[in-house]
Formats: C-alpha cells, sequence, structure tokens
C-alpha cells in the first residue's frame, strides 16, 4: 500500500508539473499529502519538513551561492568568451567540434546549464556561418558538454544537493565526475553528432570568429574558470594523504566546497577589471538567477525527508533485497524512472534521494551514488522537460528531429554515466 500511494504521489507531482505548477509549490504539496496518506501525523509531517529544508540547505546553499557569484562573475568579465577564442584558433577548423566540447566543458564548469547555454550559442552560430557546417553539428557538443557538467559535477545543485544527501565527499564526487566527464562528453558531443549529422558542405579555407575587444587575457580567463575545481580536487588530494604533515590542516580546509568558492571569488574580484560595484551587482544578480533553484531543491529535501521519516526508504529496500541488481543499477533505473516521468532532472534526482538512501553500503559508495543518480537524471528528456524546448526553439527542429538529437544525446550521456559510475564501483575507486 505504501508503494501505491508513493506511485500515487509522483502521479500528482506529474500532473502538476505538466499543469505548469511551480515545481517547489508542487514538490512542497506532495510532500506533505504524502506524508499525510503514509499515516505520518500532521505534526510529524510538518516537523519532517522543516528538517528537510534545513538538513539540505544547510550543507549546500552557501556552496550553491557562491558558485552561483562566480559564474556570473566569470560570464560578465569576458572571460567565458576569451576562452571560446582561444580554443577555436588553438584546435583550429578541422577539430571544431572538439574546440566547442572542450570550451562547454570548461565554460560549464563555473557556469549553470542555461547561462552557458545563453553564453555559448551565439559563438555557435557565428562558428556555423563562418564554416558552413551545420548548427547542430556544431551545438550538439556545446550541449553535450554543458549536461555532462550539470549532472556530474559540484558546484551544480544536482550532485552539489546529492553529495549533501549522501554525506558522500564532494572533493571525490568531483573527481570521479571528472574521470567520467571527458571520454562521456566525446562519445555523445562528438561521434555521435558526426554518425547523424552530415556536413552541410565542406567546411571553408578561412574561418573568421570576431573576437570581442578589451576581454581579459587568457591566463586570467583560465584562471578564474578553473580556479574552484583545481582548489577542491588539490584540497581532496592533500587531505586524503594519511600521514600527517605540515600543512594538512590547510589542504583540508581548502577542501571544503564553500571555502573553496569563497576564495576563487575573493581571486576572482581581485583580478577582474570591472569595478567593484559592477562586481557586487554581478554576484547579487548570480544569487538572483538561482534564487529558485534554491527553493526547489530546498522543497525537494522536504520530500526526501517525508520519504525516510516514513519509512518508504526501508521499504524500497527490503523490495530489493532479493534482487541481483546493483545499488548503483537500482538507483539509476528508479532516477530515470523518475526523469522521463517528471521532466525536472533536480526534481527527479531529488525525489529518488529519499528513495535510495538506505541503499548506500559498501557496494555503493555515497559518491558513486551520486554519480548514479545524476547520470539517471538526464535519461530520456523529451516534452515535459525545458531543456529540450530549449534546444528545439534556438535550433529551429521538429519535434522529431529534436527526438533524434537532443533526446538521444541525453540517453547516451545517461547510459555511459551508468556504465562508468559501475566500472568505478569495480575498480574500487
Amino acid at each position: 500500500m505504501s508503494i501505491l500511494i508513493l506511485l500515487l504521489g509522483i502521479l500528482v507531482l506529474f500532473v502538476l508539473i505538466l499543469k505548469k505548477i511551480n515545481p517547489m509549490i508542487a514538490l512542497l504539496a506532495v510532500a506533505i499529502l504524502t506524508g499525510l496518506f503514509l499515516g505520518m501525523p500532521a505534526a510529524k509531517v510538518m516537523s519532517s519538513i522543516t528538517s528537510g529544508v534545513g538538513s539540505t540547505l544547510g550543507s549546500m546553499v552557501m556552496v550553491l551561492a557562491l558558485g552561483a557569484m562566480m559564474g556570473k562573475l566569470i560570464e560578465d568579465s569576458g572571460s567565458a568568451q576569451r576562452i571560446v577564442f582561444i580554443l577555436i584558433k588553438a584546435f583550429g577548423k578541422n577539430n571544431i567540434q572538439w574546440a566547442v566540447l572542450i570550451t562547454g566543458l570548461m565554460v560549464g564548469i563555473p557556469l549553470f546549464y542555461n547561462a552557458g547555454f545563453v553564453v555559448l550559442i551565439p559563438l555557435v552560430f557565428a562558428i556555423s556561418a563562418a564554416t558552413g557546417l551545420s548548427k547542430l553539428y556544431i551545438g550538439l557538443p556545446m550541449a553535450t558538454a554543458l549536461s555532462v557538467t550539470h549532472g556530474f559535477l559540484p558546484p551544480h545543485p544536482g550532485p552539489v544537493a546529492l553529495a549533501g544527501i549522501f554525506h558522500a565527499d564532494i572533493g571525490k564526487t568531483l573527481i570521479y565526475g571528472l574521470i567520467l566527464t571527458l571520454p562521456i562528453a566525446a562519445v555523445a558531443g562528438v561521434l555521435f553528432p558526426r554518425l547523424i549529422i552530415k556536413k552541410d558542405q565542406p567546411i571553408l579555407s578561412t574561418l573568421v570568429i570576431e573576437e570581442g575587444k578589451n576581454l581579459p587575457s587568457a591566463a586570467r580567463s583560465f584562471i578564474t574558470a578553473l580556479l574552484p575545481v583545481f582548489l577542491i580536487v588539490a584540497g581532496t588530494v592533500g587531505s586524503s594523504i594519511n600521514f600527517p604533515y605540515v600543512g594538512k590542516t590547510f589542504f583540508v580546509f581548502l577542501a571544503d566546497p564553500t571555502a573553496a568558492l569563497l576564495i576563487s571569488v575573493l581571486i576572482t574580484l581581485f583580478l577582474q577589471q570591472n569595478s567593484i560595484e559592477k562586481a557586487m551587482e554581478s554576484c547579487a544578480e548570480g544569487v538572483k538567477s538561482i534564487a529558485m533553484i534554491i527553493l526547489i531543491i530546498a522543497a525537494g529535501g522536504a520530500f526526501k525527508q517525508i520519504l525516510i521519516d516514513s519509512g518508504m526508504g526501508e521499504t524500497v529496500k527490503n523490495l530489493t533485497a532479493n534482487l541481483s541488481l546493483s545499488p548503483l543499477i537500482l538507483a539509476w533505473l528508479i532516477t530515470a524512472a523518475l526523469r522521463v516521468t517528471l521532466g525536472s532532472a533536480t526534481v527527479a534526482a531529488l525525489t529518488a534521494s529519499g528513495m535510495v538512501l538506505p541503499l548506500i553500503g559498501p557496494n555503493a559508495p555515497p559518491e558513486l551514488m551520486v554519480l548514479s543518480v545524476g547520470a539517471g537524471s538526464l535519461m530520456f528528456s523529451h516534452v515535459n522537460d525545458t531543456g529540450f524546448w530549449m534546444f528545439k526553439e534556438y535550433f529551429n527542429l521538429t519535434l522529431k528531429e529534436t527526438f533524434s538529437t537532443w533526446t538521444m544525446m541525453e540517453s547516451i550521456v545517461s547510459i555511459l554515466g551508468l556504465i562508468g559510475v559501475l566500472a568505478l564501483n569495480q575498480l574500487n575507486f
């Protein structure tokens, strides 16, 4: 009966989102209704809601806010554009897809998906016009890179929220995510487009992209874009050394994503060319841009807590105990089913987290569970996903064309992500 109630709750959530109800309101309402129908006292339901919101945001709200500030500073300073121009020149016109892919990965680490897409889409169209290549041929590598970073790499909201819920080490999650990111992006973003998209015409002999004036230097652009990743990885590696040594405390401090991002923001403020007033406006705008995302994550945390406090997670664990499937596969399957049903990757991941949390154990380390759920949350994006429509409209595609390009690319990323997680688990990473 409890499973039936949960399925009905998910169905109600699906209908509400389909009716364009804000996901935060939908999640909160469904969380309360699900708790009540599962037999929880009203006072306990509200207590769980409060606890879920607090425990979810308490461990990550500063990470999300500082990450948004960082991304907006990089966007407004012109560092993202400078990186694009440098990589295009470095790779040349014959390897233009690789230039766009790596640009997307680098820009996608500090920027959220929508912001990265809007920043890079004019460059995609400019490259297409200069080379005569299909916009899709150039655009799919960009979209793939942004999608992979969104699903696998902190400080993006999904991975950060899951790391907090699963009590995973964000530094290790980032390192594992980086191991998976490039090969998955290469297959889905370079090989896949080459198989399905024909070049409109041979690459022209010249590739001219107008480079804006007053952009920051190459060194400054790369330092600011990659600094959070470097600091977190360096801190994680340094603090993981077993024997004590002078300075280990510093690496432990650096491994904390809040500390790493705060240092990155301060260094970026020092390096960027805009006035401090303009920089502070960028920081404020960055936080405003993710305010609703934070609220959706908070509501997702509330739903997660209802599922935990009601015993639903243990029910799922008991039902799957006799299955021979790995907990990592089960987590991926549950999340993928929710993604197809609900549309939003973040909502699907947060909803699944409360169900799969009890599955964490020796055969399913929390860091790999984060990546497994992250991979599942990217599966089969279709008409109930805003990313689907953004891609369709910008590239002026039919529904059939969007399914055969965007949806297929997202599904490839999701399936390869699961395969990569299972491989890392076998290698005892």
